[in-house]
C-alpha cells in the first residue's frame, strides 16, 4: 500500500481554475484537455503558473488524449523554460472530478504531475458559486490520493 505521497494541499490561481472551467465548457459535449506549467512539481513545493489548453485528439465525450501536436509544443516550451508539468488537466462530462480507471492507467505517464478534473456534472457543482467542481489528485502505482486545493 502506496501512503500519501504528497502534496497534500496545493494552491491554484483563479485565473487558472477560470481558464480550465471555460475550456471545459467551450469543449463540451467532449472532454477537455489541458496542462498547468509549474515553477516545479506540486510535491516539491512548484507553484502553478499557467493553465495552457489542448486539444482532445480523441474528441470524444469519454476520454481524452492530449493532441501530440499539442503535447510536443507544451514539452518544448516547458523545457526551454526551465519549467515542469504540474498539472495534467481534464473534464468529466457527466461524472464526479474523481480519477476513472482510464485516468489511472494514463497517470504513469506523468508520474510526478497532479491530475486536475473539472466535472461539469450539475451534481458536482459548487454549493456557494454553482461553478464547475475542480478537484486535484496524485496518482500512483494505481492509487489516487486527493490533494486540497487552496
Amino acid at each position: 500500500m502506496v501512503t500519501q505521497p504528497g502534496p497534500a494541499t496545493a494552491r491554484m490561481l483563479p485565473e487558472i481554475r477560470a481558464g480550465i472551467i471555460e475550456h471545459a465548457r467551450r469543449d463540451y459535449p467532449n472532454e477537455a484537455c489541458g496542462v498547468i506549467v509549474g515553477s516545479g512539481f506540486a510535491a516539491d513545493g512548484g507553484r502553478a503558473l499557467r493553465f495552457i489548453p489542448t486539444r482532445n485528439e480523441a474528441a470524444s465525450p469519454f476520454r481524452f488524449l492530449i493532441d501530440s501536436d499539442d503535447l510536443y509544443r507544451v514539452t518544448i516550451e516547458t523545457d526551454d523554460n526551465d519549467e515542469q508539468f504540474w498539472a495534467i488537466v481534464h473534464s468529466h462530462t457527466h461524472t464526479e472530478a474523481r480519477p476513472s480507471p482510464t485516468d489511472i492507467g494514463m497517470a504513469s505517464w506523468y508520474p510526478e504531475a497532479l491530475w486536475v478534473l473539472v466535472s461539469l456534472a450539475e451534481s458536482e457543482a459548487d454549493r456557494e458559486t454553482g461553478e464547475p467542481g475542480i478537484r486535484a489528485w496524485r496518482i500512483i502505482d494505481g492509487q489516487s490520493f486527493e490533494v486540497t486545493l487552496e
